[in-house]
Protein backbone atom coordinates (compact mmCIF):
# COMPACT_ATOMS: atom_id res chain seq x y z
CA UNK A 1 0.00 0.00 0.00
CA UNK A 2 1.10 3.62 -0.35
CA UNK A 3 1.66 5.09 2.36
CA UNK A 4 0.44 8.03 4.28
CA UNK A 5 3.58 9.81 5.06
CA UNK A 6 4.86 10.86 1.67
CA UNK A 7 1.59 12.22 0.70
CA UNK A 8 2.12 15.51 2.46
CA UNK A 9 5.56 15.62 0.98
CA UNK A 10 3.96 15.43 -2.03
CA UNK A 11 1.11 18.19 -1.76
CA UNK A 12 3.55 20.79 -0.09
CA UNK A 13 5.75 20.42 -3.02
CA UNK A 14 2.58 20.84 -5.65
CA UNK A 15 1.52 23.96 -3.96
CA UNK A 16 5.21 25.31 -4.46
CA UNK A 17 5.70 24.71 -7.46
CA UNK A 18 2.41 25.87 -8.76
CA UNK A 19 3.95 29.01 -8.96
CA UNK A 20 5.75 28.04 -12.14
CA UNK A 21 1.95 27.66 -13.35
CA UNK A 22 1.09 30.93 -12.08
CA UNK A 23 3.27 32.30 -14.80
CA UNK A 24 2.02 32.11 -18.55
CA UNK A 25 4.53 31.55 -21.56
CA UNK A 26 7.38 34.05 -21.77
CA UNK A 27 6.79 35.28 -17.89
CA UNK A 28 9.82 34.32 -16.89
CA UNK A 29 12.83 35.83 -18.43
CA UNK A 30 14.77 33.73 -16.11
CA UNK A 31 13.18 30.79 -16.12
CA UNK A 32 16.74 29.17 -15.82
CA UNK A 33 19.41 30.70 -13.91
CA UNK A 34 22.78 31.69 -15.29
CA UNK A 35 25.46 28.89 -15.79
CA UNK A 36 27.31 29.63 -12.49
CA UNK A 37 28.85 26.60 -11.21
CA UNK A 38 27.12 23.85 -9.97
CA UNK A 39 23.79 25.45 -10.33
CA UNK A 40 22.53 22.66 -12.58
CA UNK A 41 23.74 19.40 -13.52
CA UNK A 42 26.71 19.45 -16.26
CA UNK A 43 24.54 17.43 -18.54
CA UNK A 44 21.29 19.07 -18.47
CA UNK A 45 22.80 22.26 -18.87
CA UNK A 46 24.17 21.73 -21.79
CA UNK A 47 22.18 19.56 -23.22
CA UNK A 48 19.47 21.89 -22.63
CA UNK A 49 21.97 25.34 -23.86
CA UNK A 50 22.44 23.46 -27.25
CA UNK A 51 18.41 22.54 -27.46
CA UNK A 52 17.52 25.83 -26.30
CA UNK A 53 20.10 27.30 -29.11
CA UNK A 54 18.89 25.47 -32.06
CA UNK A 55 15.32 26.14 -30.99
CA UNK A 56 15.59 30.11 -31.36
CA UNK A 57 17.55 29.34 -34.61
CA UNK A 58 15.09 27.20 -36.07
CA UNK A 59 16.51 23.63 -36.19
CA UNK A 60 17.19 21.36 -33.35
CA UNK A 61 20.45 20.41 -32.29
CA UNK A 62 21.24 18.44 -35.37
CA UNK A 63 20.45 20.83 -37.52
CA UNK A 64 17.30 19.98 -39.01
CA UNK A 65 13.89 21.79 -39.32
CA UNK A 66 12.58 21.65 -35.87
CA UNK A 67 8.80 22.01 -37.57
CA UNK A 68 9.38 18.25 -39.03
CA UNK A 69 11.56 16.61 -35.52
CA UNK A 70 9.84 18.10 -32.82
CA UNK A 71 7.96 14.92 -31.32
CA UNK A 72 4.12 15.22 -31.77
CA UNK A 73 2.82 13.64 -28.02
CA UNK A 74 1.95 10.11 -28.49
CA UNK A 75 3.01 9.79 -32.00
CA UNK A 76 5.17 7.28 -30.57
CA UNK A 77 2.75 5.66 -27.70
CA UNK A 78 3.39 2.04 -25.89
CA UNK A 79 1.44 -0.18 -24.68
CA UNK A 80 3.90 -2.43 -23.53
CA UNK A 81 6.23 0.14 -21.03
CA UNK A 82 3.22 1.13 -19.00
CA UNK A 83 2.16 -2.14 -18.25
CA UNK A 84 6.34 -2.91 -17.27
CA UNK A 85 6.54 0.57 -15.47
CA UNK A 86 2.86 -0.49 -13.57
CA UNK A 87 4.64 -4.17 -12.32
CA UNK A 88 8.03 -2.74 -11.82
CA UNK A 89 6.49 -0.11 -9.23
CA UNK A 90 3.78 -2.58 -7.23
CA UNK A 91 7.04 -4.91 -7.07
CA UNK A 92 9.48 -2.22 -5.44
CA UNK A 93 6.34 -1.06 -3.35
CA UNK A 94 6.28 -4.47 -2.38
CA UNK A 95 9.39 -5.12 -1.45
CA UNK A 96 9.76 -1.75 0.04
CA UNK A 97 6.72 -2.29 2.37
CA UNK A 98 8.15 -6.06 3.65
CA UNK A 99 11.08 -4.49 5.01
CA UNK A 100 9.85 -1.56 6.77
CA UNK A 101 6.33 -2.64 7.93
CA UNK A 102 5.69 -5.50 10.64
CA UNK A 103 5.00 -9.04 9.60
CA UNK A 104 3.41 -9.74 7.43
CA UNK A 105 0.49 -8.38 5.40
CA UNK A 106 3.14 -8.14 2.49
CA UNK A 107 4.85 -11.37 2.46
CA UNK A 108 2.68 -12.58 -0.57
CA UNK A 109 3.87 -15.81 -2.69
CA UNK A 110 2.34 -18.09 -4.97
CA UNK A 111 -0.02 -19.46 -2.61
CA UNK A 112 -1.23 -16.62 -1.63
CA UNK A 113 -1.91 -14.85 -5.19
CA UNK A 114 -3.82 -18.26 -5.36
CA UNK A 115 -5.94 -17.86 -2.77
CA UNK A 116 -6.67 -14.06 -3.02
CA UNK A 117 -7.61 -15.64 -7.24
CA UNK A 118 -9.70 -18.64 -5.73
CA UNK A 119 -11.21 -16.26 -2.85
CA UNK A 120 -14.04 -13.54 -2.04
CA UNK A 121 -13.21 -9.46 -2.30
CA UNK A 122 -13.96 -8.12 0.94
CA UNK A 123 -14.49 -4.39 2.54
CA UNK A 124 -10.77 -4.12 4.49
CA UNK A 125 -10.31 -1.69 7.54
CA UNK A 126 -6.88 -0.33 6.55
CA UNK A 127 -6.21 2.82 8.33
CA UNK A 128 -8.06 5.85 7.03
CA UNK A 129 -5.23 7.95 5.08
CA UNK A 130 -3.82 4.26 3.35
CA UNK A 131 -6.63 3.67 2.01
CA UNK A 132 -8.37 7.19 0.97
CA UNK A 133 -5.26 9.06 0.35
CA UNK A 134 -2.11 6.57 -0.51
CA UNK A 135 -4.00 4.17 -2.48
CA UNK A 136 -5.65 6.95 -4.83
CA UNK A 137 -2.21 8.57 -4.99
CA UNK A 138 -0.78 4.86 -5.81
CA UNK A 139 -3.30 4.52 -8.31
CA UNK A 140 -2.38 7.89 -9.76
CA UNK A 141 0.81 6.56 -10.30
CA UNK A 142 -0.43 4.01 -12.65
CA UNK A 143 -2.72 6.61 -14.79
CA UNK A 144 0.31 8.99 -15.21
CA UNK A 145 2.72 6.14 -16.29
CA UNK A 146 -0.03 5.15 -18.91
CA UNK A 147 -0.81 8.80 -19.72
CA UNK A 148 2.76 9.66 -20.22
CA UNK A 149 3.33 6.75 -22.40
CA UNK A 150 1.08 8.36 -25.13
CA UNK A 151 -1.90 6.17 -23.83
CA UNK A 152 -5.42 7.73 -24.21
CA UNK A 153 -7.11 9.00 -20.81
CA UNK A 154 -9.75 5.68 -21.42
CA UNK A 155 -6.73 3.15 -21.84
CA UNK A 156 -4.88 5.14 -19.17
CA UNK A 157 -7.82 4.09 -16.92
CA UNK A 158 -7.93 0.20 -17.68
CA UNK A 159 -4.23 0.28 -17.29
CA UNK A 160 -5.19 1.89 -13.48
CA UNK A 161 -7.85 -0.70 -12.69
CA UNK A 162 -5.61 -3.55 -14.08
CA UNK A 163 -2.94 -2.05 -11.95
CA UNK A 164 -4.88 -1.75 -8.52
CA UNK A 165 -5.91 -5.38 -9.25
CA UNK A 166 -2.46 -6.96 -9.36
CA UNK A 167 -1.65 -5.46 -6.54
CA UNK A 168 -5.01 -6.68 -4.97
CA UNK A 169 -4.21 -10.10 -5.74
CA UNK A 170 -0.12 -10.19 -5.67
CA UNK A 171 0.79 -7.29 -3.50
CA UNK A 172 -0.47 -8.02 -0.42
CA UNK A 173 -1.69 -11.72 1.21
CA UNK A 174 -4.54 -10.63 2.38
CA UNK A 175 -7.69 -10.89 0.47
CA UNK A 176 -8.53 -8.15 -2.15
CA UNK A 177 -10.12 -5.65 -0.94
CA UNK A 178 -13.21 -4.09 -2.95
CA UNK A 179 -13.03 -0.31 -1.86
CA UNK A 180 -9.26 -0.20 -2.34
CA UNK A 181 -9.79 -1.16 -5.87
CA UNK A 182 -12.31 1.47 -6.19
CA UNK A 183 -10.03 3.97 -4.55
CA UNK A 184 -7.11 2.88 -6.58
CA UNK A 185 -8.65 2.11 -9.89
CA UNK A 186 -11.03 4.73 -10.09
CA UNK A 187 -10.30 6.97 -7.75
CA UNK A 188 -6.53 7.05 -8.97
CA UNK A 189 -7.25 8.08 -12.71
CA UNK A 190 -9.56 10.78 -11.61
CA UNK A 191 -6.81 11.97 -9.45
CA UNK A 192 -4.26 11.55 -11.82
CA UNK A 193 -5.21 12.89 -14.88
CA UNK A 194 -5.31 16.81 -13.63
CA UNK A 195 -1.91 15.92 -11.60
CA UNK A 196 -0.60 14.73 -15.73
CA UNK A 197 -2.82 17.26 -17.22
CA UNK A 198 -0.73 20.12 -15.09
CA UNK A 199 2.19 19.05 -15.40
CA UNK A 200 2.04 19.32 -19.11
CA UNK A 201 0.26 22.57 -19.10
CA UNK A 202 3.76 24.07 -16.92
CA UNK A 203 5.67 22.21 -19.74
CA UNK A 204 3.68 23.83 -22.78
CA UNK A 205 3.69 27.08 -20.59
CA UNK A 206 7.43 27.95 -22.13
CA UNK A 207 9.03 29.58 -24.81
CA UNK A 208 10.93 27.12 -26.97
CA UNK A 209 11.72 23.83 -25.10
CA UNK A 210 10.93 23.35 -21.26
CA UNK A 211 13.70 24.92 -19.13
CA UNK A 212 14.92 22.98 -15.89
CA UNK A 213 12.22 24.41 -13.51
CA UNK A 214 9.44 23.72 -15.22
CA UNK A 215 10.54 20.27 -16.04
CA UNK A 216 11.52 19.53 -12.45
CA UNK A 217 7.86 20.99 -11.06
CA UNK A 218 6.30 19.28 -13.53
CA UNK A 219 8.41 15.97 -12.55
CA UNK A 220 7.40 16.85 -9.26
CA UNK A 221 3.74 17.51 -9.62
CA UNK A 222 3.25 14.16 -11.94
CA UNK A 223 6.39 11.66 -11.21
CA UNK A 224 5.40 9.49 -13.80
CA UNK A 225 5.89 12.03 -16.82
CA UNK A 226 9.27 13.44 -15.37
CA UNK A 227 10.51 9.78 -15.40
CA UNK A 228 9.17 9.07 -18.87
CA UNK A 229 10.65 12.29 -20.46
CA UNK A 230 14.03 11.37 -18.83
CA UNK A 231 14.34 7.47 -19.55
CA UNK A 232 12.82 7.62 -22.26
CA UNK A 233 14.48 11.05 -24.41
CA UNK A 234 12.90 12.08 -27.59
CA UNK A 235 10.34 9.11 -27.72
CA UNK A 236 8.41 10.54 -24.81
CA UNK A 237 9.25 14.10 -24.63
CA UNK A 238 6.31 15.72 -27.20
CA UNK A 239 4.28 17.74 -24.41
CA UNK A 240 0.08 17.09 -24.15
CA UNK A 241 -1.62 19.33 -26.86
CA UNK A 242 -4.08 21.37 -24.03
CA UNK A 243 -5.56 23.06 -27.28
CA UNK A 244 -5.23 26.08 -24.92
CA UNK A 245 -7.82 26.22 -22.94
CA UNK A 246 -9.20 29.44 -20.51
CA UNK A 247 -8.32 28.79 -16.86
CA UNK A 248 -8.09 30.05 -13.91
CA UNK A 249 -5.79 29.23 -11.18
CA UNK A 250 -4.36 30.64 -8.08
CA UNK A 251 -2.39 29.77 -4.62
CA UNK A 252 -3.03 31.02 -1.37
CA UNK A 253 -0.85 30.85 2.01
CA UNK A 254 -2.32 32.37 5.29
CA UNK A 255 -3.30 31.01 8.47
CA UNK A 256 -6.99 30.50 10.37
CA UNK A 257 -8.56 29.65 13.34
CA UNK A 258 -11.25 27.97 14.38
CA UNK A 259 -14.63 29.48 15.23
CA UNK A 260 -16.92 26.43 15.79
CA UNK A 261 -15.98 23.41 17.60
CA UNK A 262 -18.30 20.34 18.31
CA UNK A 263 -15.58 17.67 18.37
CA UNK A 264 -18.22 14.57 19.69
CA UNK A 265 -15.73 11.24 19.73
CA UNK A 266 -12.67 13.20 18.47
CA UNK A 267 -9.82 13.89 21.05
CA UNK A 268 -7.07 15.63 18.72
CA UNK A 269 -7.29 18.84 17.44
CA UNK A 270 -5.39 22.42 16.53
CA UNK A 271 -7.52 25.42 16.75
CA UNK A 272 -4.86 27.40 15.08
CA UNK A 273 -2.96 26.23 12.13
CA UNK A 274 -1.03 27.56 8.77
CA UNK A 275 -2.43 26.51 5.17
CA UNK A 276 -1.38 26.59 1.61
CA UNK A 277 -3.73 26.05 -1.22
CA UNK A 278 -3.95 25.56 -4.48
CA UNK A 279 -6.82 25.42 -6.97
CA UNK A 280 -7.21 25.54 -11.05
CA UNK A 281 -10.76 25.48 -13.05
CA UNK A 282 -9.29 24.64 -16.40
CA UNK A 283 -11.16 24.72 -19.79
CA UNK A 284 -13.37 27.26 -18.66
CA UNK A 285 -16.77 27.14 -20.89
CA UNK A 286 -17.18 30.03 -23.72
CA UNK A 287 -13.59 30.27 -25.24
CA UNK A 288 -14.45 30.27 -29.10
CA UNK A 289 -12.93 27.06 -30.88
CA UNK A 290 -12.24 25.06 -27.79
CA UNK A 291 -14.17 22.12 -27.76
CA UNK A 292 -15.12 19.07 -25.03
CA UNK A 293 -13.79 15.91 -26.98
CA UNK A 294 -11.49 14.64 -24.58
CA UNK A 295 -12.17 13.27 -20.98
CA UNK A 296 -11.16 15.80 -18.61
CA UNK A 297 -11.23 18.78 -21.43
CA UNK A 298 -12.79 20.56 -18.15
CA UNK A 299 -11.62 19.87 -14.63
CA UNK A 300 -11.74 21.35 -11.15
CA UNK A 301 -8.30 20.74 -8.93
CA UNK A 302 -7.61 21.85 -5.24
CA UNK A 303 -5.54 20.67 -2.84
CA UNK A 304 -4.90 22.46 0.41
CA UNK A 305 -1.87 21.42 2.95
CA UNK A 306 -2.41 22.38 6.86
CA UNK A 307 0.19 22.59 9.56
CA UNK A 308 -2.20 20.52 11.74
CA UNK A 309 -2.63 17.46 9.74
CA UNK A 310 -0.66 17.40 6.71
CA UNK A 311 -3.76 17.34 3.63
CA UNK A 312 -6.65 19.39 5.12
CA UNK A 313 -8.42 18.45 1.87
CA UNK A 314 -7.72 17.25 -2.27
CA UNK A 315 -10.64 17.92 -4.84
CA UNK A 316 -10.64 16.57 -8.02
CA UNK A 317 -13.46 16.95 -10.95
CA UNK A 318 -13.68 16.89 -14.44
CA UNK A 319 -15.83 16.18 -17.34
CA UNK A 320 -15.86 12.51 -18.28
CA UNK A 321 -18.32 13.24 -21.43
CA UNK A 322 -19.92 16.27 -22.43
CA UNK A 323 -20.97 18.89 -24.77
CA UNK A 324 -20.76 22.85 -24.72
CA UNK A 325 -23.70 24.77 -25.12
CA UNK A 326 -25.34 28.33 -25.20
CA UNK A 327 -28.14 29.84 -24.31
CA UNK A 328 -28.41 33.59 -25.65
CA UNK A 329 -25.85 36.22 -25.74
CA UNK A 330 -24.66 36.36 -22.12
CA UNK A 331 -24.55 32.40 -21.24
CA UNK A 332 -22.28 29.39 -22.16
CA UNK A 333 -21.98 26.42 -20.51
CA UNK A 334 -20.75 22.68 -21.21
CA UNK A 335 -23.06 19.79 -19.67
CA UNK A 336 -22.57 16.01 -19.27
CA UNK A 337 -20.81 13.26 -16.81
CA UNK A 338 -18.50 14.02 -14.48
CA UNK A 339 -15.68 11.97 -12.31
CA UNK A 340 -14.29 12.90 -9.09
CA UNK A 341 -12.35 12.06 -5.76
CA UNK A 342 -12.74 14.52 -3.00
CA UNK A 343 -10.56 13.62 0.65
CA UNK A 344 -12.03 15.97 3.23
CA UNK A 345 -10.06 16.28 6.58
CA UNK A 346 -11.66 19.17 9.23
CA UNK A 347 -8.99 17.44 12.18
CA UNK A 348 -12.21 15.74 13.77
CA UNK A 349 -13.12 13.60 11.10
CA UNK A 350 -12.35 12.26 7.57
CA UNK A 351 -14.13 11.71 4.51
CA UNK A 352 -13.76 10.83 0.85
CA UNK A 353 -15.25 9.90 -1.91
CA UNK A 354 -15.03 8.71 -5.99
CA UNK A 355 -18.28 9.23 -7.82
CA UNK A 356 -19.90 9.84 -11.27
CA UNK A 357 -22.59 12.55 -11.23
CA UNK A 358 -24.43 14.45 -13.93
CA UNK A 359 -24.01 18.17 -14.17
CA UNK A 360 -23.09 21.77 -15.53
CA UNK A 361 -20.56 24.14 -15.89
CA UNK A 362 -20.91 27.76 -16.87
CA UNK A 363 -20.64 31.04 -17.49
CA UNK A 364 -23.38 33.75 -16.96
CA UNK A 365 -22.89 37.04 -18.07
CA UNK A 366 -25.41 38.85 -15.28
CA UNK A 367 -23.76 42.30 -16.64
CA UNK A 368 -21.01 44.45 -17.86
CA UNK A 369 -18.97 43.89 -14.88
CA UNK A 370 -20.55 41.35 -13.23
CA UNK A 371 -20.11 37.92 -14.03
CA UNK A 372 -20.86 34.72 -12.19
CA UNK A 373 -19.78 31.03 -13.31
CA UNK A 374 -20.21 27.69 -11.66
CA UNK A 375 -20.88 24.77 -11.23
CA UNK A 376 -23.61 22.31 -10.46
CA UNK A 377 -23.36 18.07 -10.12
CA UNK A 378 -25.83 15.14 -8.38
CA UNK A 379 -24.22 11.68 -8.36
CA UNK A 380 -23.04 8.39 -6.55
CA UNK A 381 -20.12 7.21 -5.16
CA UNK A 382 -18.20 5.42 -3.11
CA UNK A 383 -17.55 6.77 0.38
CA UNK A 384 -15.51 6.36 3.26
CA UNK A 385 -16.29 8.56 7.00
CA UNK A 386 -14.11 8.45 9.78
CA UNK A 387 -13.51 10.02 13.41
CA UNK A 388 -10.24 10.75 13.82
CA UNK A 389 -9.93 9.80 18.12
CA UNK A 390 -6.37 10.41 18.09
CA UNK A 391 -3.48 11.73 16.11
CA UNK A 392 -3.12 8.01 14.37
CA UNK A 393 -5.45 5.90 15.19
CA UNK A 394 -9.50 6.27 13.72
CA UNK A 395 -12.50 4.56 15.83
CA UNK A 396 -15.47 4.00 13.36
CA UNK A 397 -14.74 3.76 9.57
CA UNK A 398 -18.02 3.26 7.91
CA UNK A 399 -18.04 2.60 3.93
CA UNK A 400 -21.09 2.60 1.91
CA UNK A 401 -22.62 4.14 -1.46
CA UNK A 402 -23.71 7.74 -0.98
CA UNK A 403 -25.67 10.34 -3.21
CA UNK A 404 -23.73 13.34 -3.06
CA UNK A 405 -24.00 17.10 -4.49
CA UNK A 406 -22.18 20.09 -5.10
CA UNK A 407 -22.85 23.62 -5.98
CA UNK A 408 -20.15 25.95 -6.68
CA UNK A 409 -19.92 29.29 -7.49
CA UNK A 410 -17.60 32.26 -8.19
CA UNK A 411 -18.82 35.98 -8.89
CA UNK A 412 -16.21 38.12 -10.52
CA UNK A 413 -17.12 41.67 -10.22
CA UNK A 414 -15.05 44.09 -13.00
CA UNK A 415 -12.29 41.58 -12.71
CA UNK A 416 -10.77 43.14 -9.20
CA UNK A 417 -12.67 41.50 -6.78
CA UNK A 418 -14.04 37.80 -6.67
CA UNK A 419 -16.61 35.75 -4.26
CA UNK A 420 -16.54 32.24 -4.24
CA UNK A 421 -19.28 30.30 -2.65
CA UNK A 422 -19.25 26.43 -2.75
CA UNK A 423 -21.43 23.82 -0.80
CA UNK A 424 -21.03 19.91 -1.05
CA UNK A 425 -23.12 17.52 0.63
CA UNK A 426 -22.52 13.17 0.85
CA UNK A 427 -25.31 11.13 2.62
CA UNK A 428 -23.15 7.71 3.22
CA UNK A 429 -25.47 4.82 3.47
CA UNK A 430 -25.58 1.22 4.78
CA UNK A 431 -25.22 0.23 1.22
CA UNK A 432 -21.87 -1.61 0.65
CA UNK A 433 -20.76 -1.44 4.11
CA UNK A 434 -18.28 -3.90 5.33
CA UNK A 435 -20.39 -4.14 8.14
CA UNK A 436 -24.01 -3.44 9.37
CA UNK A 437 -23.45 0.34 10.01
CA UNK A 438 -25.63 3.10 10.41
CA UNK A 439 -25.78 6.57 8.07
CA UNK A 440 -23.75 9.50 7.96
CA UNK A 441 -24.59 12.86 6.30
CA UNK A 442 -21.70 15.56 6.25
CA UNK A 443 -22.17 19.18 4.58
CA UNK A 444 -19.09 21.30 3.95
CA UNK A 445 -19.61 25.06 2.67
CA UNK A 446 -17.00 27.72 2.03
CA UNK A 447 -17.19 31.60 1.35
CA UNK A 448 -14.48 33.47 0.30
CA UNK A 449 -13.91 37.03 -1.00
CA UNK A 450 -10.45 37.81 -2.96
CA UNK A 451 -9.75 41.53 -3.16
CA UNK A 452 -6.77 42.08 -6.12
CA UNK A 453 -4.35 44.57 -4.83
CA UNK A 454 -1.55 44.91 -7.54
CA UNK A 455 -1.77 43.09 -11.11
CA UNK A 456 -1.43 38.95 -9.95
CA UNK A 457 -1.16 39.87 -5.70
CA UNK A 458 -4.36 39.25 -4.32
CA UNK A 459 -5.83 39.53 -0.33
CA UNK A 460 -8.56 36.96 0.83
CA UNK A 461 -10.84 36.15 4.01
CA UNK A 462 -11.98 33.13 4.22
CA UNK A 463 -15.28 31.12 6.63
CA UNK A 464 -15.05 27.33 6.44
CA UNK A 465 -17.60 24.94 7.78
CA UNK A 466 -17.75 21.36 7.69
CA UNK A 467 -20.39 19.64 9.78
CA UNK A 468 -21.22 15.53 10.30
CA UNK A 469 -24.53 13.81 11.57
CA UNK A 470 -23.89 10.27 12.73
CA UNK A 471 -27.11 7.77 12.93
CA UNK A 472 -25.95 4.69 14.46
CA UNK A 473 -28.07 1.40 14.62
CA UNK A 474 -29.29 1.32 18.04
CA UNK A 475 -28.25 4.16 19.45
CA UNK A 476 -29.79 6.68 21.93
CA UNK A 477 -28.04 9.31 21.08
CA UNK A 478 -26.90 10.00 17.42
CA UNK A 479 -23.65 12.14 17.70
CA UNK A 480 -22.48 15.31 15.58
CA UNK A 481 -19.08 16.56 14.91
CA UNK A 482 -18.96 20.77 13.17
CA UNK A 483 -15.64 22.24 13.08
CA UNK A 484 -15.84 26.07 11.53
CA UNK A 485 -12.50 28.07 10.62
CA UNK A 486 -12.05 32.03 9.48
CA UNK A 487 -8.97 32.61 7.98
CA UNK A 488 -6.98 35.48 6.30
CA UNK A 489 -4.86 34.40 3.15
CA UNK A 490 -1.97 36.07 0.81
CA UNK A 491 -3.17 35.07 -3.15
CA UNK A 492 -0.98 34.93 -6.22
CA UNK A 493 -3.26 35.22 -8.94
CA UNK A 494 -2.28 33.01 -12.38
CA UNK A 495 -3.14 36.31 -14.70
CA UNK A 496 -4.14 39.94 -13.83
CA UNK A 497 -7.84 39.31 -13.80
CA UNK A 498 -10.08 36.59 -12.62
CA UNK A 499 -10.63 33.92 -14.94
CA UNK A 500 -13.98 35.56 -16.97
CA UNK A 501 -13.58 34.41 -20.49
CA UNK A 502 -15.07 37.01 -22.61
CA UNK A 503 -15.96 34.92 -26.12
CA UNK A 504 -17.06 38.64 -27.81
CA UNK A 505 -13.50 38.30 -28.67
Amino acid sequence: MARPRYIPCVLTALAWVAGVLIFPAGAHAADEPADAAGDLPTLWKSHKRAVQDSWLAGTDSAGASTVATTPDWGAKKSYLIPALEIIGFAVLLNQYDRHHFPCCDYNSNIHTIRDNLRGPWVVDSDGFTVNQIGHPYQGSMYHGFARSSGLSFGESLGYTFAGSAFWEIAGERTPPSKNDQVMTGIGGSFLGEPLFRIANLILENSDGPPRFWRELAAAVISPPTGFNRLAFGDRFSGIFDSHKPAYYSRFQIGASSTTQDTQGASSSTTRNEALADFAIDYGLPGKPGYDYTRAFDYFNFQVIASSANGVESVNSRGLLFGKSYEAGPNYRGVFGLYGSYDYLAPQYFRVSSTALSLGTTAQWDMSRDVKMQGTATLGLGYTAVGTVSDATNLNDNHYGVSPQGLLALRFIFKDRAALELNAREYFVSRLGAGANQGNDNIVRGDATLTIQVHKKHAVAIKYLVTHRDQSQLGAINNPSQTRGTFGIFYTLLGQDKFGAVNWRD
